[in-house]
């Protein structure tokens, strides 16, 4: 298993859970990059960490492909052999994985990150998305015959089993009784979000002085965020903050859909090309989309287990598995 991204470990640590009670041997590759090996050790996964991000452009991009790449398949050499290897996006594991003649599987819920799929898609043995994508959306990327899906959202599986812990907010000094907001910063290193969002400033000046904690992904976004605002100093309980907030506005998505599928509040300010699965959460009333930061009203909200969807991690758990 490789996980190059945060949000990635919550929706792949109850699929390594299920595999492992089913005997199933799992080594874990990881990308230092974001909260990466900070979750997983909150998680208590071990693993191995093998290169980090090498940056927006996509030189950049295609330079750390090739480097990490290889890396990957020399530890793999050394530690395998390997039956399968699975990602989460990872177009450094495809590749490995080919030049050393493992099946490969990749999945992902949002289909406008070209580069990354014109690889991983072309280079894994099965695609796994979920249902809200049409399959045809990704035949240009070489995935015609591969795909495999699933019903509802990844995070649906993810949380299936979780409960909030109220220790995240005495972590946070919040007030339970007081409105609580979460805020995610941009995805400004991924290759499909290399512009200005010039809606989230205004959202941060907008709640400066609440109890408003935002979750930066990188350290050159935390120096910039400026005072009145919560910023963690290290990895926290993001879904049980999620839980017990609110509201929360992101600008990513995993984050937006971990909230949708907690039954919480959410505003989307991702400027990038919609997918097909917040397509529809936005039909549906599920995701609202944020023009303006005056949309934005932080009161108190009724919390309630009926709004949660729980769906079976070992259907994903089976899907994955090439």
């Amino acid at each position: 298993m490789d996980v190059t991204n945060s949000p990635h470990v919550v929706v792949l640590a109850p699929v390594i859970a299920r595999w492992r009670a089913q005997g199933h041997e799992v080594a874990i590759t990881a990308r230092d990059f974001a909260q990466t090996l900070g979750l997983l050790e909150r998680y208590g996964l071990d693993h191995t960490a093998i290169g980090r991000h090498r940056g927006a452009g996509l030189a950049a991009k295609a330079r750390g492909l090739a480097g990490r790449s290889r890396a990957l398949a020399r530890w793999a050499r050394r530690h395998g052999p390997f039956d399968a290897a699975v990602g989460h996006g990872s177009n450094d594991q495809p590749v490995a994985a080919r030049l050393l003649g493992i099946p490969s599987t990749t999945t992902f819920d949002y289909e406008w990150a070209t580069f990354q799929h014109q690889i991983n898609c072309r280079l894994a043995r099965a695609v796994v998305v979920p249902e809200l994508l049409p399959a045809e959306r990704l035949d240009r990327y070489g995935a015609r015959g591969k795909v495999r899906q699933y019903p509802g959202l990844k995070e649906e599986y993810a949380l299936a089993d979780f409960e909030p812990d109220p220790a995240v907010l005495d972590e946070l000094g919040l007030d339970p009784a007081q409105p609580i907001a979460v805020v995610r910063t941009p995805a400004e290193m991924s290759a499909y979000h290399r512009f200005h969002n010039s809606v989230f400033g205004a959202v941060l000046d907008r709640l400066r002085g609440t109890q408003t904690v935002v979750l930066p992904r990188t350290p050159q976004q935390r120096e910039t965020i400026g005072a009145g605002l919560i910023v963690p100093e290290r990895v926290v309980d993001t879904q049980s903050l999620i839980a017990y907030a609110d509201l929360v506005v992101s600008a990513g998505g995993t984050m937006n859909r971990e909230a949708v599928a907690l039954g919480t509040p959410v505003w989307t300010t991702f400027e990038g090309r919609l997918g097909a699965v917040d397509e529809r959460l936005i039909a549906d009333g599920r995701l609202r989309r944020l023009e303006s930061p005056d949309q934005i009203e932080l009161v108190k909200r009724e919390r309630s287990d009926a709004d949660r969807v729980r769906r079976d991690p070992g259907l994903l758990a089976a899907l994955l598995l090439p």
